[in-house]
């Protein structure tokens, strides 16, 4: 049922159109006018007007006046309150972290903390978890209304947390950052998954009926999307891509318990393979983008784009790689990544098929060798109009934020998380002072320059 069919009196009709605004402000990015908002939700302007008013003095809007506009009183632009809700949004990877501040409309996204780890469950959550406390506790925390936590790994039952390769099962994540009493509430969710709703909510499956996304990081993971919405499976561990055997290329089991799975052969840990290097357990990142940019310098020589230069010098515990070599394990990725996906559209029959991670810099180095793969593995129903394959509009490692950030607005954008917002707010003191949307994001936050701690 929708809240439509629920909205009985005058005040859920208000309480439903409230969610609505905000809901179209946050999708658009704060980007359009209160008169385009007014045309697409289907309401008056009188309506529209009593809504901004009472959401910008709950703190939850703000206008500005739109860059361009007609002669006449400036056109404003409905966005973020200087003082309005803040999502906590952490990428977890196998070897670090980033922790980010993100306002309503999802801009921008303020690194505010990213640190390295052993691997470990508690050599990753502990400093984590240390971190969030710590930006909830600050000057911004009490405006702080979730946080989205994206991670290298399948969730189940919305807590407990697996990461094969690197020996993690069952991890209860919450447990572990311990963010005490009348914390926030925390959204675990999958990288890939979290990625693919990022690309349908702001990427290139916006709009896509069904969509396939593949997020690739040291292995690779995935999700079949239907009308913007991630599929969840029965255990809520669907879009494994990785862990099928859609290649056949190699038979030795996987750190999951399958054998011959796709990841083996496609991400940062097949690239090291691929050139003998020790791979697994969350280490040889530095290394694999380093055979990346080496396979870049031989690609751009072979084509003429630029004379060939030699690549800087790797680390002494690195063995030196030579530029023909690394196009070679590149060559190799791509061509199982490409031959994976032409099984998954046979078999899911997707719109497209979109890229995340090491998978929009392989698309760079080689989109003729993935094409050619996935055409040569297509079904000749689909070969005349081929699902699109393209790299994520929101670059290779901007997904697993964005989407961690999502996670925290869908909760937070209904009746009952405005609700909370607003009971929450009455027992501030003292009432914070309506302010231009110009403030900073979160105060006190320093903005790290990378998504990648050093």
């Amino acid at each position: 049922m929708t809240d439509d069919a629920r909205a009985r009196t005058s005040g859920q009709l208000r309480a439903h159109n409230r969610v609505r605004l905000l809901r179209a402000v946050h999708d658009c990015g704060a980007t359009r006018t209160r008169s385009q908002l007014t045309r697409e939700l289907d309401l008056a302007r009188g309506t529209v007007s009593v809504l901004v008013s009472g959401l910008a003095e709950e703190q939850l809007l703000d206008e500005a006046p739109a860059a361009e506009h007609a002669r006449g009183r400036p056109t404003q632009v409905p966005g973020p309150h200087a003082y309005g809700p803040l999502a906590l949004a952490v990428d977890l990877r196998e070897d670090s972290w980033d922790l980010a501040v993100c306002e309503l409309g999802g801009r921008p996204e303020t690194v505010v903390d990213g640190r390295p780890h052993d691997g470990t469950p508690e050599g990753a959550l502990l400093s984590l978890g240390a971190a969030v406390r710590e930006q909830t506790g600050g000057p911004a925390g009490a405006r702080v209304v979730g946080v989205g936590m994206s991670a290298a790994g399948p969730v189940r039952e919305g807590r407990l947390l697996d990461i094969p390769h690197l020996g993690w099962r069952g991890v209860d994540v919450a447990a572990l950052l311990a963010l005490g009493p009348g914390a926030p509430p925390l959204h675990l969710g999958n990288d890939a998954r979290l990625a693919g709703l990022a690309e349908a909510r702001r990427g290139q499956l916006r709009g896509v009926g069904v969509g396939v996304h593949l997020h690739i990081a040291f292995d690779l993971g995935g999700a079949l999307l239907v009308d913007g919405r991630p599929l969840a499976g029965a255990s809520d561990t669907a879009g494994e891509f990785g862990h099928m055997r859609l290649t056949g290329g190699r038979h030795e089991r996987c750190r999951c318990g399958a054998t011959g799975c796709w990841g083996l052969e496609v991400g940062g840990n097949a690239l090291l393979r691929h050139l003998g290097l020790e791979a697994g357990g969350g280490r040889g990142w530095d290394t694999a983008e380093r055979i990346l940019a080496q396979a870049r310098t031989e690609h751009e020589a072979r084509t003429a784009r630029t004379p060939r230069t030699t690549p800087t010098a790797p680390a002494a515990h690195t063995p030196p790689t030579e530029p023909a070599q690394a196009l070679a394990a590149v060559g190799a990725t791509a061509h199982a990544l490409g031959t994976g996906i032409g099984n998954l559209v046979n078999a899911l029959d997707p719109e497209a098929v979109t890229l995340s991670g090491l998978g929009v810099e392989l698309y760079a180095l080689a989109q003729d060798t993935i094409t050619a793969a996935y055409l040569d593995g297509l079904m000749d129903v689909h070969r005349n109009a081929p699902a699109r394959i393209a790299p994520s509009a929101l670059g290779g490692d901007g997904g697993p934020l964005t989407g961690a950030m999502e996670s925290v607005f869908d909760a937070f954008l209904t009746t009952e998380g405005l609700a909370a917002w607003r009971t929450a707010r009455a027992q501030r003191t003292p009432r914070t002072a309506r302010t231009p949307r110009t403030s900073p994001t979160a105060q006190g936050a320093s903005a790290a320059a990378t998504n990648r701690p050093a």
